[in-house]
């Protein structure tokens, strides 16, 4: 250690990320690691090469954001923008099957229909964007590794990439595996287990297709290729098993084979998607049974949860919006936005749009006359996530006495044509956030689902830590709120350690220096606004966190007031063996 590099944060408000309560205190850190948090004011100075007086505001451990989908972004983009926006120090990618290796040169092309089928990454930005200097996961792992980031990164192994590129098309299409291609796609998993890969994942719900409607490989997988991978990555030493379920099967037909495979591979950690379907909305309780059941037969079972509702933002140039089943707008859509917006105020087109039922067999009417209750127009940044049935779009009309159509047509056109409306799919059965708030405080759910980086047409979710903080802590409405302390800690310590990450999450001696400094007061967000600053000028919806006085990782200041200081501390992540 060197006295040069000693930095101390003085009177801060500490959360410190094991669900403790606040206290003030002050902490030093010298070279990137914690060397001491002792009461406010007391820690010593003489010989601090920076001295920060935090003046009371809000000192947490770095976010760990486990569910993100930077496979592409990673390879071209070193700030991992919205997440370090909002507080993110690591983030781990690999979800739900899709990536990009191992890839064999010939896959390329359909590897990115796939990641643009299942997660809206334009795929002209990724055709432009990646490098393919890979083949192999490790290698792709090393690719990785010559890059500093703005935070650190870790990588899962998806089985759809791995399908294809041990049985080709068979693999791609779906195939049963036979024994020879089970025993060499659970080889190259142990292998990526052994060069660093933080876990497997896998997508099992048809919701995910490929751009041309495939779906992801791996989708209808047997057992016996399932405990194959479990297999394979308790011979490497351990690490997590991530899928995405079909939600409205995961207790019945999903269960029984993850008892299965934890009982023969108890180093690994599934990790499970648990999301609320309108078919079934109480359907949760029944996996919440199971899970505890889980736990008490000491099986390592986690369910993965969203903070809030999964839906989409809905504006016109974005990819989902209830104007493009019109064929009044459907005539003009090709149009640049201004002239778009233009031809929409023609007085004749208005009225079609606002007062025509499309001929199209009922289409229309199921897409989006039915589903007016569940569309509600956007008038803030803090964009209300928990909205009341009086807040929809068909209660409006009925309030206004006007057409739904004419409230939707004028909401998506104002400012404009960057007006949004938010529709939620998942996890609002109930009408507000009863459910998360229950998935929340469970004991074995993990929080996760921010998809940072995907979607990017119809959702902003990677700003999902300032949304945890801002909305369960502070300024919720419509039932109880949650304590800082477990708020922080699901964050931080319980997302770090679903991962083996023993090094982060916990701000205490010896831990990693990776804080986040916040005015948690003034903590909020920007406007989200479809940027194009993707390769080839493609589009994603961002949206800033403001608040977020500094962001340090491993000891070095990566934000400043909101704003990036320019330093790359961030390095790949490898797993413990």
């Amino acid at each position: 250690m060197t006295d040069n590099k000693r930095t101390v944060i003085r009177n801060a408000n500490l959360v410190d990320g094991s669900g403790a309560p606040a206290r003030d205190a002050d902490v030093v850190f010298v070279n990137g690691r914690i060397l001491d948090v002792v009461p406010a004011g007391s820690a010593g100075t003489a010989h601090a090469h920076r001295i920060i007086d935090a003046g009371g505001l809000l000192l947490t451990p770095g976010f760990v954001d486990i569910h993100t989908h930077y496979d592409a972004q990673a390879t071209w983009d070193p700030w991992l923008t919205p997440s370090s926006w909002h507080g993110v120090t690591t983030a781990v990618m690999g979800n739900c099957g899709v990536g990009f290796a191992p890839a064999h040169e010939d896959r390329h092309e359909w590897l990115i229909e796939l990641m643009e089928g299942v997660e809206d990454i334009p795929g002209a930005a990724m055709t432009q964007g990646i490098a393919w200097n890979w083949t192999s996961f490790p290698d792709y792992m090393d690719a990785l590794d010559r890059t500093s980031r703005v935070m650190d990164l870790g990588a899962q192994i998806g089985h759809g990439a791995l399908r294809a590129f041990i049985m080709g098309e068979r693999g791609a299409a779906n195939e049963p595996a036979n024994e020879l291609d089970i025993a060499a796609m659970a080889d190259h998993v142990e292998q990526s287990i052994r060069a660093g890969a933080l876990g497997f994942s896998t997508s099992r719900t048809p919701i995910h297709r490929s751009k041309s409607g495939e779906l992801v490989p791996g989708t209808n997988a047997q057992e016996n290729e399932l405990f194959a991978f479990g297999d394979a990555i308790q011979r490497a030493g351990g690490g997590v098993f991530q899928f995405a379920p079909e939600h409205i099967r995961l207790a019945s037909d999903e269960w029984p084979w993850m008892r299965k495979l934890s009982k023969r591979s108890p180093d690994v950690t599934i990790s499970v998607n648990l999301n609320q379907a309108d078919e079934k909305p109480h359907l949760w309780k029944d996996v919440l049974t199971l899970l505890d059941t889980a736990h008490n037969d000491n099986l390592n079972i986690v369910c993965q949860v969203a903070g809030r509702s999964i839906g989409i933002l809905m504006c016109l140039e974005g990819s989902l919006h209830p104007l493009l089943f019109h064929p009044a707008y459907t005539e003009v859509a090709h149009l640049p936005i201004s002239e778009r917006l233009k031809a929409l105020r023609d007085p004749t087109r208005r009225q079609r749009v606002i007062t025509e039922i499309p001929n199209d067999s009922g289409f229309f009417e199921s897409m989006v006359l039915q589903r007016l209750h569940k569309m509600f127009p956007i008038t803030s940044a803090n964009i209300d996530y928990e909205p009341p049935r009086e807040a929809s779009i068909d209660a409006l009309a009925l309030k206004r006495r006007i057409p739904a159509m004419e409230i939707i047509l004028d909401q998506l056109t104002s400012n404009n044509g960057t007006g949004m409306i938010y529709m939620p799919f998942f996890n609002y059965a109930y009408g507000d956030l009863s459910m998360t708030h229950d998935l929340t405080m469970h004991p074995h759910t993990r929080m996760g689902l921010s998809d940072a980086g995907a979607h990017c047409g119809a959702i902003c979710d990677g700003g999902a830590p300032t949304f945890m903080l801002t909305h369960w802590v502070r300024d919720r409405q419509r039932g109880p709120r949650l304590a800082l302390e477990h708020i922080v800690k699901r964050q931080t310590l319980d997302t770090a350690q679903l991962f083996g990450l023993r090094d982060r999450g916990l701000i205490a001696d010896g831990m990693r220096a990776d804080f986040n400094l916040i005015n948690f007061e003034s903590l909020s967000f920007d406007m989200p606004r479809m940027a194009y600053d993707f390769p080839a000028n493609a589009r994603r919806l961002v949206q800033h966190g403001n608040g977020y006085v500094a962001t340090f990782v491993n000891g070095v200041q990566t934000v400043d007031n909101d704003e990036f200081t320019g330093e790359l501390p961030g390095k790949l992540l490898r797993g413990k063996n």
